[in-house]
């Protein structure tokens, strides 16, 4: 169908006018052939009576003169054919046509159609009881005429109100149209208004003036707005962040590239070099962290649906990478895992927001502390939680630690985990809370999963 609004609008308008014009179409054409039908039964009727009085006894014998007016009765200006017969039941033709098809009828007359000479007609015929010293005989008279004044005046009942009809369709569809341009120039005015704003300047639109249907649109394209802007400004947060984020190793390493240079002793050589070389992976683990974080940002939950993943065997994974740095650091790593615990989503995904979390809850963990994972399922919900005993984030700062770059410590790091935490469980459909660890001491995070299709 065709994308115009304007037509659209205009087909539905006359879908039930259509319909209404055609229905009183055909009733109007059946109401003008019940009436075109009637006045012809009628004349032939009519006719049929006058020749019937014409009967009379003539020496014994039936005789019929029929007068003028009962064939004047059914005169027609267009050409019309009047057969009629006049004969006795069981008998011989008293007048007219002998081949005029005999129906009896009862002490009603009766009308039908026939067939004479080859031409339809339409046909009535009575009975006449003759009496003669006390001798009855029955007299069919039998009258019909071609139906070509019938359809000419069915027709003419017809015809007009068909052509009314059409004049009412014709001038619907000129109001319809002069309407529908009429109603539709605000949105013209609209699209014009926001073709000819400067690039500058903002693309809301006031909903007051518009008419009522206009208005949820136009209050969905100005949240829509508000929604692109908050996302553009926070993109260009970002790469300004980033920029700044890779700004300093890569200055960093340019400089110690350049002391290379200047040294004649080989140790210093490679002393600078070796600092070269944390530079750069301080560089390429900063990368990766920004990669991950778009990454995340771009996933959706529509992506993942059919997808189960068990998160115990996630995090049976990235405990076994992580052993290694807890022993360094003198933490005790345990986890309490729970049957079953399957969530719809990305593992690879997945997998980065446990190593996050719990690289993080190792590095903030002094020596000789402990971080414990654990995943709990509740029928609807899979719950993710790691506990440890680090410093702990205050009240005031648990939402900005999830800005990119956004740093509450000194510790090192890129200040992009916990953002890349967020924007994997917000693909996941997830919630991430921050609360205090046991005895307000440390940190407990919580990850809560819609559950997998089982």
């Amino acid at each position: 169908m065709t994308n115009s609004l304007r037509l659209r609008l205009l087909l539905w308008l006359l879908l039930p006018m259509t319909v209404y014009v055609v229905a009183a179409g055909l009733i109007a054409r059946d109401n003008a052939q019940r009436t075109a039908w009637l006045l012809q039964d009628e004349a032939l009727l009519s006719s049929a009576r006058v020749m019937a009085g014409d009967i009379q006894w003539e020496n014994g014998y039936l005789h019929a003169e029929i007068s003028p007016s009962a064939i004047e009765i059914l005169s027609s200006p267009y050409g019309d054919l009047v057969y009629f017969s006049i004969r006795e039941v069981g008998g011989a033709t008293i007048a007219g046509t002998s081949d005029f098809p005999l129906r009896v009828p009862g002490e009603s007359p009766l009308w039908y159609d026939a067939t004479v000479s080859g031409h339809p007609i339409r046909a009535v015929s009575l009975i006449r009881p003759m009496y003669d010293s006390g001798a009855i005989r029955q007299v069919v008279v039998s009258v019909g005429r071609t139906l070509r004044q019938r359809d000419a005046t069915a027709a003419a009942l017809w015809r007009p109100q068909m052509l009314h009809f059409a004049g009412i369709v014709a001038i619907a569809v000129v109001l319809v149209c002069v309407g529908l341009t009429f109603e539709l120039r605000p949105l013209m005015r609209l699209a014009k208004d926001m073709l000819g704003r400067a690039p500058n300047v903002s693309l809301r639109v006031r909903a007051d003036p518009l008419r009522n249907e206009l208005r949820p649109i136009v209050t969905a394209f100005n949240q829509c707005l508000d929604i692109i802007e908050r996302k553009t400004a926070m993109q260009r947060r970002f790469i300004a962040d980033a920029a700044h984020q890779l700004r300093t190793p890569l200055t960093l390493l340019g400089t110690q590239l350049q002391y290379a240079r200047r040294q004649d002793d080989l140790a210093q050589v490679k002393e600078t070099l070796a600092a070269m070389h944390r530079s750069n992976l301080s560089l390429v683990a900063l990368t990766n962290q920004l990669l991950l974080l778009a990454q995340a940002e771009a996933a959706d939950y529509a992506e993942f649906e059919g997808a189960p993943v068990d998160l115990r065997a996630v995090a049976t994974g990235t405990i076994e990478q992580l052993a290694l740095l807890a022993q360094r650091r003198q933490v005790e790593l345990s986890a309490e895992l729970h049957e079953p615990a399957e969530v719809m989503g990305n593992e690879p995904l997945l997998s980065v927001l446990l190593f996050n979390l719990l690289d993080n809850a190792i590095r903030y963990t002094p020596a000789g502390g402990h971080v414990a994972l654990g995943i709990d399922s509740t029928g609807e919900r899979v719950a993710l939680t790691i506990t440890d005993e680090g410093p702990g984030i205050g009240a005031e700062l648990r939402e900005r630690v999830f800005e990119p770059f956004f740093r509450a410590s000194s510790e090192e790091g890129s200040g992009l985990g916990l953002s890349i935490v967020r924007e994997i469980a917000r693909a996941h459909r997830a919630e991430v809370t921050l609360g205090d660890g046991t005895g307000g001491r440390g940190l407990v995070v919580s990850v809560l999963f819609p559950a997998g299709r089982g």
